[in-house]
């Protein structure tokens, strides 16, 4: 059943590259897929579903929605240089945890952190706020968040103590 909520993402996702951004049918998708999200762990460990193919599928599914995502909205934003040298920053930060995880631990670590999930959120509602709240006021909350969950991040994986947080 879970595997089946997670495939609604990829479907959703794809389906989201023939719709015109910001528009009715493009939110309907966005939503599903983000409630997809949101459903498909905890109903995986109800049902003691989870797997590790299903962990790999949510993987997938994310990278799917955020690659979509960026694809359909970065053309229509008008991005300040101060945004995409913060946000240039965070990806910094996120790789280089990404790099330390691999060499200390020889696998890819994810840490699934508070601050991280609320960046996530935070992240998931920023496309639907934009038609009402201009992307340079609420980019640096969003911004802030991503900052600091990174910076934990780094620190819980070269501490070790990053399964603390799962």
């Amino acid at each position: 059943m879970a595997h089946g909520i997670t495939a609604i993402r990829i479907v959703c996702a794809v389906a989201l590259l023939f719709c015109a951004p910001f528009s009715p049918t493009f939110y309907g998708l966005y939503v599903a897929a983000g409630l997809s999200d949101m459903l498909d762990g905890p109903i995986a460990r109800r049902t003691h579903g989870a797997s590790a193919f299903g962990a790999k599928l949510d993987t997938v599914a994310d990278l799917v929605f955020v690659v979509v995502c960026l694809i359909k909205l970065l053309p229509t934003l008008d991005i300040p240089v101060w945004l995409s040298v913060w946000t240039a920053g965070i990806a910094l930060v996120k790789g280089i945890n990404l790099a330390s995880g691999f060499v200390m631990q020889k696998r890819l670590v994810a840490v699934h952190s508070p601050m991280n999930r609320i960046t996530g959120v935070l992240l998931f509602l920023l496309p639907l706020t934009l038609p009402i709240v201009e992307l340079n006021h609420s980019a640096p909350l969003v911004c802030t968040a991503a900052t600091f969950a990174a910076l934990q991040e780094g620190h819980l994986i070269r501490t070790g103590n990053e399964k603390q947080t799962i």
